[in-house]
């Protein structure tokens, strides 16, 4: 019951947004020449250069359920392994089932992880930026879906979360980077 002039009781709740970022190169030397200002200069000015048909923004994924419990023993102090440079990869593979929060990763039967850039994940303010970067003779087939692990070995590592959609075929010679944005408000 709501006394009258009392305070409104305070609803508290925890809001992730995620946010996928594809940048496709015809050559690796433009995808080093990208990546080295956007180091220098950031990520928004070095984005002002590329196309349109370059960059392709992916709004949202599942949180699956292997990723929320490490994330929770890691909030808790439980043993788990971080998403750090040293164990977090983010995949690509060419399945396109729904996801469901059930999943332990990529369902396709081609797929790559590759590990982060040297300086990710990145962290400023209430956001998190995960990069990998995809070379000439990586994953050359269809992007139709993402996933960020933290662990070498897919039978090991915990996936955090997966998003479907197709993100064009990557061609052998070409780098792609992929960019995972995790904001909590």
């Amino acid at each position: 019951m709501i006394t009258p002039g009392a305070a409104p009781a305070v609803i508290e709740g925890v809001r992730a947004t995620r946010l996928w970022t594809v940048r496709r190169f015809s050559s690796d030397e433009s995808a080093r020449e990208f990546l080295c200002y956007a180091e220098r200069f950031g990520n928004y000015k070095a984005d002002r250069f590329l196309k349109p048909s370059q960059k392709l923004i992916v709004p949202h994924n599942l949180l699956l359920n292997e990723g929320i419990t490490e994330a929770l023993l890691l909030i808790t102090g439980g043993g788990a392994t971080p998403f750090s440079n040293g164990n977090a990869r983010l995949g690509v593979g060419n399945g396109t089932a729904p996801a469901l929060p059930n999943q332990l990763g990529l369902q396709g039967a081609s797929k790559v992880y590759k590990t982060m850039e040297a300086t990710y994940p990145q962290i400023s303010g209430t956001t998190a930026v995960f990069r990998s970067v995809f070379g000439p003779s990586d994953a050359n087939f269809d992007w139709q879906e993402f996933s960020l692990c933290n662990g070498p070995d897919e039978a090991l590592d915990e996936n955090l979360n997966r998003r479907v959609q197709n993100a064009g075929t990557k061609a052998n010679g070409q780098t792609w980077t992929l960019d995972l944005s995790i904001t909590l408000s």
